[in-house]
């Protein structure tokens, strides 16, 4: 019986997490083990969704993390899902107990255009 557990957690954007998988896929492949359903599953949303390289990702959430109002979690969502507009972005934040102006709204906008 095999017996699974976590041995450290840390938050990265779906480009990183990309980069971990293949990793893994290299070493199993090398090994000549079998993929599981859910490695496979794994790997084919994160090459799907991935929409920018692990170093602009990482670079969007540190510019993202200086904002006033970000939080850390709101920070890798947006870095993983990219919105390309202002109600994209009002969408992640709707849960908040504010609202965002507009200039904050297209300064968050900006970055992500920026960074795609």
């Amino acid at each position: 019986m095999k017996v699974k557990g976590i041995t450290s957690e840390e938050k990265v954007t779906l480009p990183e997490l990309r980069t971990v998988i293949l990793g893994v896929e290299s070493e199993r492949i090398a090994a000549e083990k079998e993929m599981s359903y859910e490695f496979r599953r794994s790997m084919e949303h994160a090459n799907q969704l991935a929409k920018t390289s692990p170093e602009k990702s990482r670079e969007l959430v540190n510019l993202l993390l200086k904002q006033e109002k970000m939080k850390p979690e709101i920070a890798y969502r947006i870095a993983n899902i990219m919105p390309k507009s202002r109600d994209e972005v009002r969408a992640i934040f709707a849960k908040e107990r504010f609202t965002l102006s507009p200039e904050e709204l297209d300064s968050i906008t900006g970055l992500v255009k920026a960074h795609f």
